[in-house]
């Protein structure tokens, strides 16, 4: 795992409740559980600062790393998506942005194209992009960010055929690819989950585990929980590049998604416990902001899922 990727998947789901703000010492000590060396984290946070996620501070001889206004937007805007359990209802329109941007303008136009698709949309034609998703006013945004505001346009339209819309967005989204995505998260997951199950429960076999219980009976440790957890997200993180998140009405009828972040939900509440006691021992906030510490304990530890799942 590469050591920014990590970094983020850190921020997002750790960092962030405790003031957005850590010491570079607990980051590489942190990140030194997910195998990640000193010099990998050194560099991937300088790398990180100069793209514009981070923001450097100093205290003495002390470096603090936050996140910027930049970097908390887009882990925000990551938090609600990915802890977001069930497909949203559809008002049976599609969004359709054009942009007629010139040769000259390659790079901007390639750029809001991978941010496009990192948002849901997906390319109908050469410049023409939809989704089902009201995403106009962060679509705005993006076009004024990369100066090609003049070049776009934004409709709201209806789809009056021929093709059906489950079967048009069957051909603007690889859902195959994105179902087998999802089979091989479970078929990796679950049986971990078995695991920890049994591991907590002192050895004994969980009741309907796929996954016989491991031997000594003992239960998890606070730092396996930490590492677990943190690859946890990291494994269901990609699906925000590969699933656009389209309405229950748009999806096939058997879709794995729904079991896998089942798994996903029901893992991440096991680990979490045991996990931030882990954060919290190596988190060191900046002069200042010892605060972040008690209210970080308590935003850590809110169900970050809407609405909450059933077991499984």
């Amino acid at each position: 795992m590469q050591a920014r990727s990590m970094l983020f998947t850190l921020y997002g789901d750790y960092v962030r409740h405790y003031g957005s703000t850590i010491w570079i010492g607990s980051l590489i000590a942190l990140m030194a559980e997910l195998g990640c060396t000193p010099p990998a984290v050194r560099a991937a946070v300088s790398r990180m600062t100069r793209q514009g996620w981070l923001a450097a501070s100093r205290s003495g001889r002390s470096s603090y790393y936050a996140l910027s206004a930049r970097g908390q937007a887009r882990i925000d805007e990551a938090a609600q998506r990915i802890f977001k359990l069930h497909p949203e209802r559809w008002d049976g329109r599609w969004r359709i942005l054009t942009v007629a941007a010139s040769e000259r303008d390659r790079k901007r136009r390639d750029r809001l194209r991978r941010e496009l698709a990192w948002m849901g949309f997906a390319a109908l034609s050469r410049g023409v992009y939809l989704t089902p998703t009201d995403l106009f006013d962060r679509t705005a945004s993006l076009a004024e960010r990369y100066g090609l505001t003049g070049r776009c346009e934004m409709f709201t339209a209806d789809h009056d055929g021929p093709t059906p819309d489950a079967r048009l967005a069957a051909r603007c989204w690889d859902l195959r690819a994105i179902d087998a995505a999802y089979a091989e998260f479970v078929a990796e997951w679950r049986p971990r989950l078995d695991r920890h199950r049994a591991r907590a429960a002192g050895g004994a076999a969980a009741p309907g585990a796929e996954t016989p219980a491991p031997p000594g009976g003992e239960g998890p440790t606070d730092a396996t929980c930490f590492v677990e957890k943190t690859r946890l997200v990291h494994a269901f993180r990609k699906f925000l590049f590969i699933d656009p998140g389209l309405p229950q009405d748009l999806l096939p009828e058997r879709w794995t998604g729904t079991e896998a972040r089942g798994v996903f939900s029901t893992y991440y509440h096991l680990l979490t416990e045991g996990a931030l006691r882990f954060f919290e021992r190596h988190y060191r906030p900046a002069p200042g902001h010892e605060g972040d510490l008690p209210r970080g304990r308590q935003a850590a530890r809110r169900d970050p899922f809407r609405p909450p799942l059933p077991v499984v």
